[in-house]
């Protein structure tokens, strides 16, 4: 299936050449994303001094500010273990069983609240202006309109709750990338997270994703590691890790290590709103894939353990 907005087309990944040990993070936008390519990037490199900043080592391969054939050419000539980050879910992305396929999850609630923040820090302008020069303009008559952000953070939430346009952000698009995961969670090179859980015990899914690699890691190293991780941490790197920083698509580069709160959602909703969001997940996904979104692997399918 190809997925398409203004910011990506996961067409990019066509005829991509896959190496055996690639790693690819696929996780729906603000469930973690850059935390597990921060993660990856501690154990493929052993600590916390990286040969570049985090999104030239680890690209968003179908994000369109960059031309592909630039972002291909400067993977094919990384020596180190590749890790690749996309927001497509596993049905739109090529299946190699060499490739390491690693999928974060997060409680959809949190994810709207998140988004909201980040739509205000990003420089959409700037953005646009890098991708008409990356890939043009032309394919934009083919994309339905960007729509204006809704001004009520409620109604905000009642729409992320009713979208049912395919990728995004929206709940039936955050769900049914989860979705594609959870399905393929037997899968021997396929390997679940899920943000509270990293929130909870980083130490414990350091020592996981490690394990899911192929890579030793004592727990003593994990333990060593798993500080560099931090949000605090992370956020003082900001010019290093966050996601497109090189491209300076930020109004403020540091604000996008915000909170990393878990719950945000309950200062915001009612019980009107929950009650709309909780029969929407129950009619587009089944209790067990809903226990492990919203709670993670401590309550959920034990293959997520």
């Amino acid at each position: 299936m190809r997925y398409r907005s203004h910011v990506y087309d996961s067409s990019r990944w066509e005829g991509f050449a896959f190496r055996a040990d690639d790693v690819v993070i696929s996780t729906p936008a603000k469930c973690g994303t850059t935390w597990m390519q921060m993660l990856c990037a501690l154990l493929i490199f052993d600590g916390p001094r990286f040969p570049g900043p985090l999104d030239a080592i680890s690209p968003w391969l179908d994000m369109c500010n960059r031309p592909l054939d630039d972002v291909r050419r400067a993977l094919e000539a990384q020596r180190h273990r590749r890790f690749i980050k996309t927001h497509t879910p596993l049905d739109g992305l090529p299946h190699d069983p060499r490739v390491t396929y690693l999928v974060v999850g997060r409680d959809p609630r949190d994810v709207a609240i998140s988004f909201d923040h980040h739509r205000e820090n990003m420089d959409f302008d700037h953005f646009m202006a890098l991708r008409a020069a990356a890939v043009g303009v032309d394919d934009l008559a083919d994309l339905p309109p960007r729509r204006e952000p809704i001004a009520d953070p409620v109604e905000r939430f009642r729409a992320f709750i009713a979208d049912d346009t395919p990728g995004g952000t929206s709940l039936g698009a955050v769900l049914h990338h989860l979705d594609t995961g959870w399905q393929r969670r037997h899968d021997a090179n396929v390997t679940l997270f899920h943000y509270a859980d990293m929130k909870t015990d980083l130490v414990g899914e350091l020592t996981r994703l490690a394990t899911a690699l192929g890579i030793a890691c004592s727990p003593e190293r994990a333990q060593a590691l798993a500080p560099e991780a931090s949000l605090a941490r992370m956020r003082e790197r900001a010019s290093e890790v966050a996601p497109s920083a090189s491209e300076k698509n930020w109004k403020d580069t540091r604000q996008f290590f915000r909170k990393g709160a878990l719950g945000e959602w309950r200062e915001r909703l009612g019980p009107a709103e929950l009650a709309a969001y909780d029969a929407r997940v129950a009619a587009l996904v089944p209790p067990d894939l809903a226990t492990w979104v919203h709670h993670g692997r401590q309550s959920a399918d034990p293959r997520t353990s």
